[in-house]
Formats: C-alpha cells, structure tokens, sequence
C-alpha cells in the first residue's frame, strides 16, 4: 500500500518526494563525491582522533592497491573481522575500489562458526585483529582456503586507549602482514578507476535462514546507496549530521544506517570500537552527536548509565531504533527521562537494512491488541503486506506473514537457489515475520514465525546452541528456547537432561558453550529436567518448555 499517497503523511513531511531516485547507484560514487566536494569534511570520529574524507580515500586506495598485489579482484570475496573502528570503513571501501565483495563477519565467531562461513564464501582476503590471528588461522585451515591477510590493530588511529572498551596491546604474530605494512605497500601505486555497476554484488552478509544455518544474503550496490540515501531524508540527515555509531558494523544495521548514512550525505560517523554505555556516554558529550539508531538494549543501557541526564541527548534530532521488539514503556520512559522520543524501525539483512520506519517526529502508536508498538510504515519506494498461509493478501487488523517488496531487497542468498526462491517470491521478500497492519496504515510485529531467538538485537537459532549442548558428554537431551528479558528482549534459556549416572552443574553448561559460541548465543539459563517433553513421535516440544516459563 503506498502510504504516502495519503495523510498524514505528507501533513508531516511537506515537500518530501512520494518517490526516491538517488544521484549515484553506489555508496562508493557517493563516497567519492563527498570527498571530491569537501575533501577536509570529517568522515569518521574515533576516540580523540578524526580522519577526513581525503585521509580515508587516499587510505582505502592504498589498501585497494594492496589487495590488487594478493590478486583480489572483481568479485572475490573481502571477508572483514573487525568491530567498529576506521579500519572497517577503510577495507569496505578498499574492498569496493577493486570490484570486490565485503563479506562483515562477527569477532566474537569461534574457529567452528568461521569455518563453515569460509567455506561457504572462499574469501579472496580477510582482514581481522592480531588477537584472532590463532582462531582465524584454525578456521582457514579447517576450510582449507589460504587468503591473503590484513592484520589490525583496534588501538590504530586513536592514543585515548579507553580501557573500558579496548582490548590490551596484542603483538602481531609472526609471518602476517601488518595494517601499516599493507598501507606502505600499496601507497602511490595506480590502480584503475573503478566504478561497479548498480545492479551488481555489493555485500554478501550472513543471516539466519529457515534450517537455522548461516546464508549469505547478497546486496546490489543500489540497494545501499537507495536505504543509504533514503534513510537520509527520511531522518533529515545533512553534511553537518555527526551519526553515533551504537549498532555494530558488522550488522546491516550498522553497514547501512551508519556508514551508507554517513557516506551518501557526506557526514561524520563516530565510532567507539564496540559499545560500552560509560564510555558511550563520554563520547556522546564530546562529540553531540545529532542521530543514531541501534538495538533497544543499548539506548536503555546509555539511559540507565551512571550519570545520564537528559542535558546529554540534547544534540540529538533523531533517535531510531530497530532489531528487536521496542516495549512501550520504554519508549515512553527514555521519552520522559532523556527527553527525546525513539522512533521505531523494522528491516532485515534481506531489505539490505530498513523497509518499514516510523516518521520522524511521530508517535509510533500501540496496536490495541497485542500491546505491540508499531514499527512504522513502508519507506520510499517500497510496498509492503500481510498474508496468510496460502499467499494471499489479508484484511487490515488480521494477521499474517509481513512481506516487503522494493529496490533495497536483496538479490538471493549465496549459491542457495532453493532458498532463494523460497524467501523471494514475485518479487516479495518474505519475512517470516508475523505482523498486522491497521487501518491507517501502520504495521506492528506481533509474534515470530519461526523458533528464532532475538538477543539484543542478533539471532540466535536454538538448533545451533543445542548441537553444542549435545557434544557435552553428560548431556542426553537439550532443547533452547528464547524468554522475555527486560534488558535484551529476549535471552536464551536451556532444558538439558543427562545420561545416566552423568551430571553436570548448570554453570558448567553455561561455561561450555560460552567457550564455542558467541556470548550473546550462549545460554544465561540452564534448566535440568528427568525428561524433555516430546511428541508421540519422539520430537522435543519447545512450546511445552515455553509454557513452563
């Protein structure tokens, strides 16, 4: 339904467009025009160091450069395994400047998760930490792939050393080439202009998918430089806008709402490595910034930081938030406590980011029902409904599976055509999200289709946490479930039953698979049970478990 053909709308925004087109079909056009047009603009903010648009072009052509001497080239894949500091933007453009594809990936994987994602992308070049050297290395020689490294360091481009959120120094591990080193190497050499078309990959990004298993959902480069610029006039973003970089960058919300926010408008991102409220704070008092959006749990963690007062959010001019379901109350209590309202959002890797979003300066209103905040409405361009089972559109205020259909969906999932063809159909994406839209046009998620767990904002699918369970020797049965946590949204919980005559503590459960998941997968709760409920057919029942919650 195209909500911007009616009120209110149009009351609100005035001269808004009804439809986007922006000027280039790339971030790294757009980029490029920013640092062509003011060259001393600030790109990027980090810690007591800034770096212009002319630093980070002339950086990232260096590195391009180098990537060119270790053979990348049009259509390899860039893997990056860093957390928020200049060096992820320098490899993503690098990465861009050599017809390559950035493929983020999370640094807290372990050797396992990076492994089948290796195996599944072969990446041409990765860039990461000297601290994950040891666990990247394992991962390459388990997928037996030998890509050229980049090895960082995250106290580059900054003297503070916050300790709050910086690691220790860690040497650099002999025989790697060093961040420095590849920028020596590939300073001054000319390497050819390159500018990828629209309709080409631009990102390959790993989500969640039905089986559970990773899938590399693959952006055009148009569909960044469209949410990147959209996503610009939609928050009143400007060359002056200094973006709060909360959302990780290795998260589609961090690619395109902070660093294609930034480069399409020309602004000043600021980065923090990784989030950490206090230390958030200071730089939000240093830097006033004007804009962020981010996971719920991290505006409710920077409001209940020690200290926090709404004289510190007075920069601000808008707030966004996506990833996780938003309770009300929250937004209502950081409205009254932080004075400025948070403005909710609804995208996924597949959207490459936003496709439903509240209007700046409106009230997202509760859907009478289920008590759910409304995530917005569709953005430029884009078409959004409600189905049901059978594929056909239902009624407003019945509800169904959210479909989004627009130029910021996806091409597919890397070398899976049968999900591919299962996720887009007709050109819709189907979500597997349950939602209902009201009679004016809004849409509220109101339940979760499938078994995924929201944690702060990342997924986390049960099958995964529970095969880890499983390799435990005391362990007979397990089966994961996501409960309510006021914090997070949602955290994972545990039901574990044990061989016989084997035991284990709770604790050492937790302990377990902290060591072979990502923390946020890991469970924060374990349950022993004498038995897991299950079907007749023998199938653990995850609702029973549910219901003992």
């Amino acid at each position: 339904m195209d909500v911007f053909s009616k009120k209110p709308w149009l009351d609100l925004y005035g001269d808004m467009p009804l439809k986007l087109n922006p000027k280039r079909d790339t971030v790294l056009d757009l980029f490029r025009d920013a640092a062509e047009s003011s060259p001393d603009s600030i790109a990027a903010i980090y810690f007591d160091r800034s770096l212009s648009y002319t630093e980070l072009d002339r950086t990232s052509e260096a590195l391009a450069a180098h990537l060119v001497g270790r053979g990348v080239g049009q259509g390899d894949r860039v893997a990056i395994i860093l957390q928020n500091d200049p060096q992820f933007l320098i490899g993503m453009l690098a990465a861009w400047k050599v017809g390559a594809v950035p493929v983020p990936m999370n640094p807290m994987y372990r050797a396992g998760e990076l492994k089948g994602l290796f195996e599944d992308c072969t990446p041409r070049a990765i860039i990461c930490y000297a601290s994950d050297c040891g666990v990247v290395q394992e991962a390459m020689d388990a997928a037996s792939i030998s890509p050229a490294m980049i090895v960082c360091d995250p106290r580059t481009y900054q003297s503070r050393n916050d300790e709050r959120v910086l690691p220790p120094p860690f040497a650099l591990p002999a025989g790697y080439v060093s961040f420095p080193e590849a920028l020596s190497e590939g300073s001054g050499r000319a390497i050819p202009r390159l500018s990828p078309a629209g309709h080409e990959p631009g990102l390959l990004l790993y989500t969640s998918g039905t089986t559970g298993k990773p899938k590399g959902a693959v952006s055009p480069h148009f569909a960044m430089a469209f949410n990147g610029t959209s996503l610009g006039i939609w928050c009143k973003l400007s060359r002056d806008s200094r973006i709060l970089g909360i959302a990780p960058l290795f998260h589609i919300t961090g690619i395109v709402c902070h660093i294609a926010a930034a480069f399409t408008q020309g602004a000043a991102l600021i980065l923090n490595y990784r989030f950490e409220p206090n230390s958030m704070l200071d730089a939000i008092r240093e830097t006033r910034p004007t804009y962020t959006i981010g996971a719920i749990t991290a505006l409710i963690a920077l409001m209940n930081a020690a200290g926090a007062a709404k004289e510190d959010f007075e920069s601000f001019a808008s707030v966004y938030s996506g990833g996780a379901p938003i309770p009300p109350s929250v937004r209502d209590e950081f409205l009254a406590r932080m004075g400025k309202l948070i403005h909710p959002g609804y995208g996924m890797t597949e959207s490459t980011s936003q496709s439903v979003f509240c209007p700046l300066g409106m009230k997202a209103p509760v859907d009478p029902d289920s008590g759910a905040l409304s995530i917005g409405i569709p953005t430029f361009n884009t078409e959004a409904m409600i189905i049901d089972d059978n594929g056909a559109p239902v009624a407003p205020g019945i509800a169904g599976e959210l479909c989004v259909r627009g130029p910021q969906v996806m091409i597919g999932y890397w070398n899976k055509p049968e999900e591919t063809a299962a996720t887009l159909v007709d050109g819709w994406l189907r979500s597997g999200d349950v939602a209902v839209m009201d009679e004016a046009g809004w849409f509220y998620l109101v339940d979760r289709k499938k078994d995924v767990i929201i944690a702060s904002g990342f997924k986390v699918w049960p099958r995964e946490v529970e095969d880890v369970l499983y390799t435990h020797p005391a362990v007979r049965e397990a089966a994961v479930i996501g409960i309510p946590d006021s914090y997070r949204g949602e955290t994972v919980k545990a039901y574990v039953s044990f061989k016989p005559g084997a035991s284990a503590a709770p604790e050492e459960l937790v302990e377990y698979c902290r060591n072979r998941l990502a923390s946020y997968k890991a469970p924060r709760f374990v349950e022993i049970l004498e038995d897991l409920p299950k079907t007749i057919t023998g199938k653990i029942q995850r609702q029973a478990l549910r219901q003992r919650t």
